[in-house]
């Protein structure tokens, strides 16, 4: 999504599903801003938004894209007026969740449906709190067990989304990518040689630091 000075109701992502949301600031990341193949800032969005702003109001000529680093996914942001007014959408605040109903609290847990084999139903029913709790513990599990591999592959999308968006067209672009998901840093870095300095050294940061 392209950086404008049209109107842009506050701060947006694309979801995994393509839908459009509130961007969630519980956990800070960093943005890079993207001056056609030139990278023009990059840090907390407030600073890298400023830079963007400053760019567009001196008329650059460019695309302008600012790119989430955790996700790789472009955000669109509202540029208009001037840099406080800016700030102040920046920070305005996530829209309020609706209003709990008539029940038992939810203590933080959401309700999804899961499907599974009787014998697994048998299994969870018999633990210890039931099979909420037993599930629970089995994801929490798996999520240690797993975590090097689940940031590797995090940082493998981002890296996919970003390479995507800005150098779908360049040369080796595909062969990249495989070599992306095969965890190939050294081919990575030969296929990429040839890219603009800020679009190889961005992706490889993405992809493997």
């Amino acid at each position: 999504m392209i950086l404008t000075s049209e109107f842009r109701p506050g701060i947006i992502k694309r979801a995994n599903n393509g839908d459009f949301g509130v961007l969630d600031d519980s956990q800070p990341s960093l943005f890079t801003a993207f001056l056609g193949s030139k990278r023009i800032a990059s840090g907390p969005l407030e600073q890298v938004a400023l830079v963007a702003k400053n760019a567009i109001d001196r008329g650059a000529k460019q695309p302008l894209f600012i790119y989430n680093d955790s996700t790789g996914h472009a955000i669109d942001i509202d540029s208009r007026g001037s840099d406080a007014e800016l700030l102040a959408r920046l920070s305005r605040p996530a829209p309020p969740s609706r209003p709990r109903g008539r029940g038992r609290p939810k203590l933080g847990v959401i309700a999804r449906e899961v499907t599974l084999l009787p014998r697994h139903w048998q299994w969870l029913g018999s633990q210890p709190g039931g099979a909420s709790v037993a599930m629970r513990k089995l994801v929490e599990s798996a999520r240690r067990a797993n975590q090097e591999i689940d940031q590797r592959r995090q940082k493998q999308e981002a890296a996919f989304h970003f390479m995507s968006a800005i150098a779908g067209n360049l040369e080796n672009f595909e062969e990249a990518c495989r070599a992306l998901f095969a965890n190939d840093r050294h081919r990575f870095r030969v296929l990429v040689a040839a890219w603009p300095d800020d679009i190889r050294e961005h992706a490889s940061k993405l992809a493997f630091e």
